[in-house]
């Protein structure tokens, strides 16, 4: 007579321990999202630039989410403020543990893209908790995006003593646009693809995505390209850091350089009407290749007239280190402190 009330008890805990799990889709309105990313009707949510961002909050002790990715694509944990670990996803749909034995009551969450497009495409399908999901977490009203080559993405800045790069290496949170973003209180759309430029990539090759490609693109998978539309998300501040890529094999002819300058910048006056434009040469040139691309975007500049459109003083050369040649995490620092003056000039923020 004593073993049924004990099952019972069992199986009453059991079920209520079932149905306090919550689950819901990475796409749910608990969730928000700061970045370019695709919603499938199935609720997963897909990505391929640095830097993008998925947001919730939960009351409870354990998160888990449902991810996959490539055996390259990593993906960082934040909780409450804090680094917490890094996911490196698998290719098949798995489910990782964000984080379990916390402390009752409410937790922030950000999942934090720490590579970029060529090294896998993320997708996040769903998150389970053992508590409630509260109500999704609020970015800053102001609106940045940054458009730029692998300096941008963050990649390789956080690098060890090994020659190979490794996709560790990469820290798109700790990137000078990142760290401006949070200066002023912003959100933020990195659009960048490393080894890329304007006309052509750092090994002088123009049949791949370029800048007025990829800025057209939710995701800049060559295999499988997705559209983004210019209108869903409006900055008020846009950065572009181009040219790199394009100088690596020597100064490129100027005419064709400056054209297609010309026609990138009108196309994003005309899609962003409200946005500041701010351009730069970027850390990584020196010498007379830096000369000469500032003296192409001056060009360019005169050609659109338009007073939205602003040259950044030139940012200090940052040559990276004896292990790799690009700008280090305190390189990026700097380069954020060069840039954050000149940022609020234009904004008055």
């Amino acid at each position: 007579m004593m073993r049924r009330p004990l099952i019972a008890v069992l199986l009453a805990l059991c079920a209520a321990g079932a149905a306090a799990e919550q689950t819901i889709t990475a796409s749910d309105s608990h969730v928000t999202r700061m970045g370019r990313t695709v919603a499938g009707d199935d609720g997963t949510v897909r990505f391929g630039y640095a830097g993008v961002t998925l947001l919730l909050a939960v009351d409870g002790t354990r998160l888990a989410v449902d991810a996959a990715g490539g055996s390259r694509s990593l993906v960082d944990v934040i909780v409450d403020g804090k680094p917490a670990g890094t996911l490196r996803l698998a290719p098949q749909m798995t489910r990782y543990d964000v984080f379990k034995g916390a402390a009752p009551g409410p937790h922030k969450v950000e999942l934090v893209h720490r590579g970029e497009t060529w090294l896998g495409v993320p997708s996040i399908a769903r998150f389970t908790s053992d508590g409630t999901f509260l109500a999704a977490p609020a970015l800053p009203a102001r609106r940045l995006l940054v458009l730029g080559d692998s300096v941008t993405c963050g990649a390789v800045m956080e690098r060890g003593a090994d020659e190979k790069d490794m996709p560790e290496w990469s820290n798109p949170r700790l990137s000078y646009g990142m760290l401006a973003a949070r200066a002023l209180d912003a959100q933020v759309q990195l659009v960048c693809y490393g080894g890329r430029g304007l006309v052509r990539s750092w090994n002088n090759r123009t049949d791949e995505f370029q800048l007025p490609a990829f800025y057209d693109l939710a995701i800049a998978d060559a295999a499988q390209p997705v559209p983004w539309n210019q209108a869903d998300y409006a900055p008020d501040l846009i950065v572009i850091a181009i040219g790199t890529n394009d100088f690596n094999p020597g100064i490129p002819e100027r005419a064709a350089y400056v054209d297609t300058y010309t026609a990138l910048l009108r196309r994003v006056l005309r899609d962003h009407p409200h946005a500041q434009i701010a351009l730069t040469e970027g850390v990584l040139l020196d010498g007379d290749k830096k000369a000469a691309l500032i003296g192409y975007l001056k060009e360019a500049m005169a050609r659109v007239g338009d007073k939205r459109v602003h040259l950044l003083a030139p940012v200090t050369y940052q040559p990276g280190d004896a292990v790799n040649g690009h700008p280090t995490t305190a390189q990026h620092a700097v380069m954020a402190a060069e840039l954050l003056p000149q940022l609020r000039r234009i904004t008055g923020w």
